[in-house]
Parts: C-alpha cells; structure tokens; sequence
C-alpha cells in the first residue's frame, strides 16, 4: 500500500467530500418524519400481537 503524506491525504479528502451530495432540509425533515411515523406504527403493531399473545396465554393457563 502507498504511503500519502498528511497534505495529499487532506486533499484527497476535501476532494471526496466536494463528490458528496448532501440532503436538503426539507429531504432531511421528510425522511425523519417517516422514520418517526413507521416507529410508530412498529411499536403499535408488536403491542397488539404482544397483547394477543397474552391473552391466549391467560386463557390456556
């Protein structure tokens, strides 16, 4: 493996960072909205099936 001295490293690094393509503020507010919301309906859904499967414990026992 070549060895880069800390210059080039710093500029091969400020040139990998220009490529990125950073979300916008609405994308990022969208996609933590649905992150949220899909949590949500996550937590809903192992709620109910955890209280079916109380129930159907309490009832065989």
């Amino acid at each position: 493996m070549a060895r880069t001295n800390p210059f080039q490293f710093i500029q091969q690094v400020r040139g990998e960072t220009a490529k990125v393509v950073w979300p916008t503020r609405r994308e990022v507010a969208l996609t933590t909205a649905m992150v949220f919301v899909m949590a949500t309906i996550a937590a809903i859904f192992f709620f109910l099936v955890d209280q079916l499967i109380q129930l159907g414990l309490q009832a065989i026992l």
